[in-house]
Formats: C-alpha cells, structure tokens, sequence
C-alpha cells in the first residue's frame, strides 16, 4: 500500500491583500505550510489558518522564509548561518504561539522561496536550518527538496526528513528542478504532471527534462492552489491517486 501526503503554502495572504484560495485548498490536502511573517503571513492571517486546517483536519507546518516582505522571500540575500538559524527559531516561535493557542501540534516545517532553493546545495545554510529546528523541537520533521542537502542536513542533526516532490515542475538528471527561467521548467499539461507524481509515488522514478530516469522518495507531493485552475487539480490530483490505491495522509504517518 502506497502512501503520501499532498502539502500546500497557505496563510500567504498580508494586511488587506489577499494570496491564495486556502479556503478551497484546504479540504483536499493533509498537510499546510504556514508563512511565518517574513516573506507573507501576519498575526492574524496565521491565527485564522492554524484554526482552519485544525478544522479541517489538516496538519500544520511552518513556512519560514527570508526576511524579504517586499519581494515575497524570492530573492536571493546574503546571510550567514548563524542569522539563518535565528530566523529559523524566531519564526517557528511565532507559528507555535497560535498552534499551542488551537491545541494544535507544530508537524514539520518547510523553509520557502529562495532559502529553500540556496538550502537544497548550500550544507551550510542547510544546517543552519537543521539545527534552528532542532534547538526549538526536535520532533519537527524537516520536508525538504528529495536528494537535497537540507534533508542531508536534518538527518545529522537528529530530525525526522520528508522528501518532498512536486507535481507540475521539470526535473534535472541530478534530481533538483529545473530553474524556472528554462524553457520547460512548469509542466502545463494536468493530466501529464498527475502521471508523472503517480509514477514518482509508485515506482520512485521520474524522467528528467534531459531523458533520464532519476531515482526519487516522494513522501510529500506539493500542490500549488493559487487560482481556480490550480484548486481543480488539487482535486484532480488527489482522486486520480487514490484511484490508483494511494493513500493521502500526513507526513508524521509516513517518516
């Protein structure tokens, strides 16, 4: 029996700006990345998320990211570990205020945006993260890129890892994505992203851009929800896979 939990970024939203459709994405995933305040999120958003997905039955993870409001944690900024450990912890601290207020368990934490990406080939970085979590709560699962240092990381460090694999982007014959400036880098077509995760979760393969077979753990399937197209494939996705006798379910009941 096959097993994999479906996570989505959810809590984006900021002040008076909307992100996202986290009220549509939430009744077809298992697990939420929270922002955390730095790259999106604020108090109150972050409030009304954890007590949605506690509503719905949805684990909670934190989203942390650079501090970079302006440019929604996407650009690349110079810090150095010992900064990026205290980022770690002080925006886990934050998540776990409004997760201790629901009665709810912190699940894991997935970093966002560019310090995901700098962390998935930087040990440095990666450790830092590493152990910002660990200093906090041991017992929080690192979900990170599948192959990445920052699963290599949380390993040393003593964490639980999830791989996690995404559903609508091209893979390089290393195992990391395809830079989104490349042609190719987002698959469009529904149906040939779905049959590609199938396969990722089934038979631990994927083809990479360049035609090789790429040897993949997908413990966690990223879904991205932010317009009407991308909620229906979050549906989509989540019946074509348990039609193929997978079972969607959180990342603490499969690391």
């Amino acid at each position: 029996m096959y097993k994999v939990d479906l996570n989505s970024d959810l809590g984006e939203s900021f002040g008076a700006y909307t992100i996202g459709l986290d009220e549509q994405v939430i009744q077809h995933v298992s697990s939420a990345n929270v922002a955390c305040g730095y790259h999106a999120g604020d108090p109150l958003v972050m409030d009304k998320t954890v007590a949605a997905a506690k509503a719905a039955g949805v684990a909670v993870g934190a989203h942390p990211g650079y501090p970079d409001l302006m440019g929604f944690g996407r650009r690349n900024m110079v810090c150095s570990p010992k900064e990026v450990k205290a980022y770690i912890q002080y925006q886990l601290g934050a998540l776990m205020a409004f997760t201790a207020a629901h009665g709810v368990k912190l699940q894991h934490c997935k970093p966002h945006g560019s310090l995901y990406n700098m962390a998935g080939k930087d040990m440095d970085l990666a450790m830092a993260i590493a152990e910002g979590i660990y200093s906090v709560d041991k017992d929080v699962i690192l979900l990170g890129l599948a192959g990445s240092k920052m699963l290599e990381a949380g390993k040393q460090v003593g964490l639980r890892v999830a791989s996690e694999v995404f559903a609508d982007r091209a893979y390089q014959a290393d195992g990391s994505l395809v830079p989104r400036s490349k042609p190719g880098a987002v698959i469009h077509d529904k149906d040939k992203a779905i049959a590609r995760t199938i396969r990722m979760v089934t038979e631990g393969k994927v083809t990479a851009i360049t035609g090789e077979e790429v040897s993949i753990d997908a413990h966690s399937i990223c879904v991205h929800g932010d317009n009407p197209s991308a909620v229906e494939f979050v549906k989509n996705i989540r019946a074509k896979l348990e039609a193929e006798g997978v079972t969607i379910a959180p990342i603490a009941d499969i690391v």
